[in-house]
């Protein structure tokens, strides 16, 4: 989507060289799908100082981020007294706060850290506090079901009467080292965090046999949990070597790779950031929420199901059964079960996305200063 003048009549006043605090309590990927809101922020205060708020587990991914001065992590679950020592910590400190969520938590967080605040509220829940919510804000914009998380960062945009930039940010890149043989190679992710948003261990090896045949190698990439790893071995049985790397090393692997192949994954949302031709698997997820965000912007929406479905630099792979999206953690309702819609997605269909993503080529990297 691009830029389009802001819903506000006009911006929002901040003095100069202000503070701006932006509090997004939120997994990794969602950190990063944060980052349009960030830019649009630098762009229209470049002399602010800018600092987010973020659980400690994801600090990783707005490291070296050219539009943040500060990362205050925070854990995902504090104590009483951790909470209210960073309360008092942040009293009034900024003279903007937003937070990205409808929350009380990240809510409670921006009163208490700006002299102003902006922020999200909720369409659903109690009235009341939506109402108290919604007044003691000075901008708000409501969160409004089925459309993109960018597009929600880039409603907060227009509330605070600024210009949309919509480009997510990489973190900084570590120098690139050539770890795959030859020049042509393709990175694959294949583990999720949940059991919900698995593929098929026999459609993964499908996948990198069909890649091979491609004249590509294969660089298998990990985090750092050892359930991951444990999963990932049993993917790939001591065929493919296992790459375990920090957030920069992954953007610089993935700015050079040919095409990149994942499931709903945070590494998925950064490949696609990064330019790289990226093929994602999702399942039971709505991908009109959470799908890829291309290089460029969101021109037209996803939908909420589809065979193949391409946006810019992305290749959105579902099995579309009837149910789907039907945003439930497998069909068992919980994160360990499994989800049919990914169980009979066929690696055909997901090589079908990868041949056309072969012959896209590669955009530009997304997230420069």
């Amino acid at each position: 989507m691009s830029a389009r003048p802001s819903l506000a009549s006009a911006p929002i006043a901040l003095p100069a060289k202000a503070r701006i605090l932006v509090v997004t309590l939120r997994r990794i990927g969602d950190v990063l799908l944060t980052t349009p809101l960030i830019r649009s922020l630098r762009r229209a205060w470049p002399d602010a100082t800018i600092d987010v708020l973020v659980f400690a587990g994801t600090t990783g991914i707005v490291k070296g981020n050219p539009d943040i001065d500060g990362v205050i992590g925070m854990p995902a679950r504090p104590t009483i007294i951790e909470t209210c020592t960073l309360v008092w910590r942040l009293w009034k400190q900024y003279d903007l706060a937003v937070s990205t969520q409808t929350g009380d938590r990240p809510t409670m967080f921006a009163f208490a850290a700006g002299r102003i605040h902006a922020g999200l509220t909720a369409t659903d829940g109690p009235k009341i506090g939506t109402t108290i919510k919604r007044h003691a804000f000075h901008r708000s914009t409501p969160a409004v079901p089925n459309i993109h998380r960018v597009e929600q960062m880039l409603r907060l945009t227009d509330a605070l009467g600024i210009a949309r930039v919509p480009e997510l940010v990489c973190p900084a890149a570590d120098p690139f080292e050539q770890i795959a043989p030859g020049e042509r190679y393709a990175v694959i992710h294949a583990a999720p965090m949940f059991r919900y948003k698995q593929w098929t261990r026999e459609g993964w090896r499908a996948l990198a046999a069909g890649l091979a045949q491609r004249g590509l190698s294969i660089v298998a990439i990990s985090g750092p949990d050892p359930e991951e790893r444990k999963y990932l071995d049993e993917v790939w049985q001591g065929a493919i070597t296992i790459h375990q790397y920090a957030w920069p090393k992954n953007v610089a692997l993935l700015s050079h790779a040919q095409v990149y192949v994942g499931p709903d994954t945070s590494v998925s949302h950064l490949a696609a950031a990064t330019g790289c031709p990226t093929v994602t698997l999702f399942g039971p997820t709505d991908p009109r929420i959470w799908g890829p965000w291309p290089v460029g912007g969101l021109g037209v929406p996803w939908q909420a199901s589809g065979s193949i479905q391409h946006r810019g630099n992305v290749w959105l792979v579902q099995n579309p059964l009837p149910c789907m999206p039907c945003m439930l953690e497998g069909c068992e309702r919980h994160i360990e079960s499994a989800s049919t819609c990914l169980q009979e997605l066929t690696a055909e269909q997901v090589l079908t996305a990868v041949d056309q993503a072969l012959a896209s080529g590669r955009q530009p990297r997304a997230g420069a200063a």
